[in-house]
């Protein structure tokens, strides 16, 4: 059998509005059912994604709070958010439905050399 590797998805686009959120968190669940060790990195506008309370029926679309309270049973645990997206956005971790780390451009630069597949949604 081949070796892991390690891969970093990183969401930058909001919520709704395109399928592009999407696409990045079923990436990421399709990527662990393989049994590869994924993380997730929400920047930009991404971080909006984290956010509780979402009411997306107004542009009927899906909630993807479901999607995101799946993460944990596929074992994606390993999530981050940009400092300097959720401090342009006025944002704090409490305002978050998920346990995040919060990185900051350092941190961020050190997680994705630290990956061997980077994708970007």
């Amino acid at each position: 059998m081949s070796k892991s590797k390690s891969f970093l998805i990183i969401s930058r686009r909001p919520p709704y509005g395109s399928s592009h959120a999407r696409d990045a968190l079923d990436t990421a669940l399709t990527t662990a059912v393989f049994e590869q060790p994924v993380a997730i990195l929400f920047q930009g506008d991404g971080v909006y994604q984290l956010l509780s309370g979402q009411e997306p029926g107004g542009v009927r679309q899906k909630n993807l709070s479901a999607t995101l309270s799946a993460l944990p049973m596929y074992d994606i645990d390993r999530l981050y958010v940009c400092a300097r997206a959720m401090a342009q956005r006025g944002l704090d971790q409490n305002d978050l439905v998920l346990p995040v780390e919060v990185l900051d451009d350092a941190g961020i630069a050190g997680l994705i050399r630290n990956h061997d597949v980077v994708m970007n949604f």
